[in-house]
């Protein structure tokens, strides 16, 4: 009798699952039949991992087959279903809740960086968001002196086998700094991957929660710590803090640069000229441009990306960044210069 393929699939067909009270076909379980000569060649695909059925409904086949085609050889065999795959449970801590994450990065040194970072972050809680600051300069960390809490200690908790640091809070601002567990007196005298890996463990161990921005305090320059951040985390862009002097807008430069590289392509959000002139009280409306006139604001024209605003050399936004008490949070001309540059960021993020 000759074999034929609808035949034997008539006959697969006849093999029901005991579990599932279906046939092997219907199930999709017999596949690839294949009829060469005297010979039927198939597959039998299991769908539950351990199905214990699978050599029973193989012995099932051989001896439909056989009964019908006497003397026919079966070439059959049954294959696994692959273990199912278990979902670990979310990680509660970590940037997952965290809508924007922007980096406010220096091409040098000494230009104010953590200063406008601290202050833009307490002017966009201010306006009514959900703030956290990353100090990311780990070899001179200078957020917890400047937001106040340089005696804090941030409490570690452990919840369901996740070890997770949560954020000193101040000024309605949520922050995590490498200051917080080194002697303020002592120098950290790591190698890269070393501070890295000490930034990564911060990062992804902080309780960040639920924030509309968490802003990334960098050190200056270009280093490992900037290649860790764009790698570790999505972000909605950076932010480069300049003052008006060439030297000054020659590192920005660079710093633009290195966000702008194809390999890292960070979108850039705009350009804060900090220490923009000085005004003495006695001479309100006099400004003298210490440092030049405008020189950020042409850079960022020259490079066509976003003017942020520019902020004046003050003696009490000093004070300020000493005392633990940003500018930012009290009312008054300062304030309102950062509530510009936090508004201007907002623009640019939500463009």
């Amino acid at each position: 009798m000759q074999i034929t393929h609808e035949r034997v699939m008539e006959l697969l067909a006849s093999i029901k699952h005991p579990a599932m009270k279906q046939d092997i076909v219907s199930l999709g379980i017999a596949q690839e039949v294949a009829v060469e000569g005297n010979a039927v060649s198939f597959i039998l695909r299991l769908i539950e991992p351990n199905d214990a059925f699978g050599g029973s409904l193989l012995r099932a086949c051989k001896r439909a087959l056989e009964a019908e085609y006497p003397g026919v050889e079966v070439r059959g065999s049954v294959q696994e279903a692959a273990p199912a795959k278990v979902e670990a449970p979310p990680r509660k801590g970590g940037v997952a809740g965290v809508k924007h994450i922007v980096a406010i990065a220096s091409g040098k040194g000494g230009v104010g960086k953590s200063t406008i970072t601290v202050n833009l972050a307490v002017a966009l809680a201010r306006r009514g968001h959900r703030v956290g600051v990353l100090d990311a300069d780990v070899f001179g960390p200078s957020l917890p002196l400047m937001l106040g809490v340089v005696d804090a200690r941030p409490e570690v908790i452990n919840d369901e086998g996740e070890d997770l640091i949560i954020p000193v809070e101040a000024h309605g601002v949520r922050m995590l700094s490498m200051g917080f567990f080194v002697s303020p007196s002592d120098a950290l005298v790591w190698r890269g991957p070393m501070a890295s890996n000490g930034l990564k463990q911060i990062l992804h161990m902080g309780l960040w929660g639920e924030l509309d921005y968490l802003l990334i305090d960098l050190p200056p320059g270009t280093s490992d710590i900037h290649l860790t951040v764009v790698q570790e985390m999505s972000l909605t862009g950076a932010v480069i803090v300049s003052t008006p002097q060439s030297v000054a807008l020659a590192d920005a430069q660079k710093a633009i640069s290195m966000f702008s590289n194809h390999e890292v392509n960070v979108p850039m959000l705009g350009l804060v000229e900090n220490m923009a002139w000085f005004e003495a009280e006695e001479l309100p409306g006099k400004r003298y441009y210490i440092f030049g006139k405008g020189g950020a604001e042409s850079l960022a024209g020259e490079l066509g990306i976003p003017f942020l605003g520019s902020v004046p050399i003050v003696e009490g936004i000093r004070e300020g960044g000493d005392s633990g008490s940003p500018v930012a949070s009290a009312d008054g001309p300062l304030a309102q210069a950062f509530d510009g540059l936090a508004a201007a960021l907002e623009a640019q993020v939500n463009r």
